[in-house]
């Protein structure tokens, strides 16, 4: 089937190759300029490859600009953010979208008026949370606000998916025997799992590149988180460019990273709801 669409279809299939070498050259050209100097950078070779690859760049962005700290740092509140919020989210989700009880829909609007809420607007009110409970400067004073963004939207994922899975299957579980807490875990999970690498994947990249917030409440430097710690870099050393290239390069291979471990359960969940139904 494929092949027949390969001949039916041959500019089509150009153009998808085409899209896909524009998508990618910004991230070939910034692999590139890791491995180069000031002088080709911005000189001699500013487009093309590097005519010799300089390994120090690496050397140097580990060894003296604490890139390391900077994404363990990223690494830990990003795995923290992405539990947290889809635990949270698959539990309300399952709540609101297969049980009945008072003030559900208050419940879910209350949720889902989240994700109009610009972080710019709550930025003053969520400095004083964190200070007056004692969270400056802690983990947990970016990784609760990140949490509370991201619920939003999960939950409304979630919830739609939840929504499109006959109460068949619950039926028959409950005629077998399993309580609530066994089916959502042994039945609904499975199903939504193509729902939840989805999320994992935005949840992911939201919080591995936030910005404004960790500026706000994080000033300790070692808790910055590479968004945060690459801008400093860069104010305090502005003539490594090369050094800059590798700490981006690095910053961005965890985000690939996952997308690659994921895409195949991203593609199923465009499918999962009519095989669920059929």
């Amino acid at each position: 089937m494929w092949m027949n669409f390969r001949r039916k279809q041959p500019l089509l299939q150009i153009f998808l190759w085409l899209y896909a070498l524009i998508s990618l050259y910004p991230l070939i050209w910034m692999v590139f300029y890791s491995f180069k100097d000031n002088n080709e950078i911005f000189v001699t070779n500013p487009f093309g490859f590097p005519r010799t690859l300089r390994f120090e760049n690496y050397v140097s962005a580990m060894t003296e600009f604490n890139v390391p700290r900077y994404f363990l740092n990223s690494v830990w509140v990003s795995v923290i953010t992405v539990i947290g919020t889809i635990a949270v989210a698959l539990l309300f989700a399952y709540a609101v979208a297969r049980m009945r009880f008072r003030g559900k829909t208050l419940a879910q609007m209350y949720i889902v008026i989240g994700m109009f809420v610009p972080v710019q607007v709550i930025m003053i009110p969520l400095a004083i949370l964190v200070r007056d409970f004692h969270l400056t400067n802690t983990y947990g004073s970016i990784i609760l606000p990140y949490i509370a963004f991201n619920v939003s939207f999960s939950t409304l994922v979630f919830y739609g998916f939840f929504r499109s899975i006959p109460f068949d299957l619950e039926e028959a579980a409950c005629i077998d025997g399993a309580n609530i807490y066994q089916t959502f875990s042994r039945i609904m999970i499975p199903v939504v799992k193509p729902a939840i690498a989805t999320m994992v994947i935005f949840v992911f990249l939201a919080a591995w590149n936030e910005f404004p917030i960790a500026l706000m409440l994080i000033s300790d430097e070692d808790l910055k988180t590479l968004p945060l710690g690459l801008l400093f870099f860069q104010g305090q050393f502005t003539t490594d460019w090369g050094a800059m290239g590798a700490a981006m390069t690095v910053a961005s291979l965890p985000t690939v990273l996952v997308y690659i471990l994921f895409s195949e359960q991203v593609e199923k969940a465009m499918t999962v709801g009519s095989a669920v139904k059929g």
